[in-house]
């Protein structure tokens, strides 16, 4: 069975790009997140023929963002079976992330997948296993992990200067007034976008607002979290957390089944606790000022933010005081199609993205104990060997 995965997998390399390749990639999910990923996408050299989506206006939108004369599916099984196509974008809200990709890489395509990875911890399981044993190449879009802006902080914590850092504070504020009233333009496919979760009527608040239900996201607990959380792993080379206790607010945006002021703690078996505080009905921030991660050292500290980072030694000697910040204001601007050019490197090279898989679960797992705490006001726990969690 292996030896036919290998063969088969090796047949499929013979189409890989040279340098000046444009490859073809296939758009699954044309909402804001997608199309703009298209426009990027596109920036880099990538060609998008082919969009699909099940709501006829996201479609038609969609195919005015990808490449001209792209075709319109709305079922992505029938893009996975376009030959011409080498990968794969997945937009789509979060329940649906982990079948698309699973089906993506075993109809051998590459994948750029938003984060989160998954919605649960077993989907990030099967994803990994999928993408093993397809060796395809997937990307994660937690787009820091290719600026080089935050790679040049994460050295400064390899470097050691900040001795033993055994707590790391964050948070990310602004403020979010109203759920999206809009209502349906055109035909939906209902039952093909609820797929997994619960059967329900069709709702134009949950359609619209999806990331404010439990069943296909987290709200922007999780949608901040994503960023933080995997940059706080990354950073202090750990694992998924030992333990996740979250403690959520009041809902205050009506219609929303989840807060938008909590504070999450999470212990790790790296010797360190990390907290994160969401508060979305504090004032309005500009966007290089609206998120802070602080590493607290025994002999300094790093902060991060989206376009800086800053050093604050115990003391002052020549070489910190040379390199103790590091500002680019709109770094994160670019941050996104960096990402997107390190897909485009691996694709051709067929070596791991700077964002891979297992480092998605990771995070994903993080994430996933967020929400079980915040229900159950319970302090959770996970067993990576049973991989499963426990109140």
């Amino acid at each position: 069975m292996l030896r036919r995965t290998v063969l088969a997998t090796a047949a499929s390399y013979q189409r890989i790009l040279g340098a000046n390749d444009r490859p073809n990639i296939g758009l699954i999910g044309s909402g804001g997140r997608g199309r703009f990923l298209a426009g990027e996408f596109k920036e880099i050299g990538f060609q998008i023929p082919a969009v699909c989506d099940v709501y006829q206006p996201n479609l038609e939108a969609g195919l005015k963002a990808a490449s001209t004369g792209a075709k319109g599916v709305a079922n992505y099984k029938t893009m996975l079976d376009d030959k011409s196509l080498d990968a794969v974008i997945i937009a789509t809200p979060d329940h649906w992330h982990a079948q698309m990709l699973i089906d993506a890489v075993r109809a051998g395509k590459d994948a750029y997948v938003e984060k989160p990875l998954c919605h649960t911890i077993a989907e990030g399981y099967a994803i990994v296993d999928a993408v093993k044993q397809t060796r395809r190449i997937v990307q994660v879009g937690t787009q820091r992990r290719s600026s080089p802006l935050f790679q040049e902080a994460k050295g400064v914590i390899d470097s050691g200067v900040l001795g033993d850092v055994r707590l790391v504070t964050s948070w990310w504020l602004n403020h979010q007034a109203t759920l999206n009233p809009a209502a349906l333009a055109g035909p939906l496919d209902w039952q093909a976008w609820l797929g997994s979760s619960p059967q329900r009527p069709v709702d134009e608040t949950r359609f619209f607002n999806w990331y404010y239900f439990y069943d296909y996201s987290g709200g922007l607990i999780i949608g901040q979290a994503a960023h933080i959380f995997d940059a706080i792993q990354w950073f202090m080379n750990s694992k998924a957390p030992l333990a996740v206790t979250a403690v959520g607010g009041q809902i205050h945006l009506k219609g929303s089944e989840i807060p938008d002021t909590a504070t999450i703690v999470l212990e790790f078996a790296e010797n360190y606790l990390a907290n994160f505080t969401l508060g979305y009905k504090a004032m309005r921030y500009h966007p290089s000022q609206d998120q802070l991660k602080q590493f607290h050292g025994s002999k300094a500290r790093l902060d991060v933010s989206r376009d800086a980072w800053s050093l604050y030694p115990e003391s002052l000697t020549p070489e910190l005081k040379a390199s103790r910040e590091h500002a680019v204001p709109g770094n994160f601007a670019r941050a996104t199609r960096d990402h997107i050019r390190n897909f485009l490197d691996c694709i051709q090279s067929r070596k791991q993205p700077n964002a891979p898989v297992e480092n998605g679960l990771a995070t994903a797992i993080a994430l996933t104990m967020t929400i079980e705490s915040l229900r159950t006001a319970k302090r959770v726990t996970f067993d990576a060997a049973t991989r499963k969690t426990s109140a």
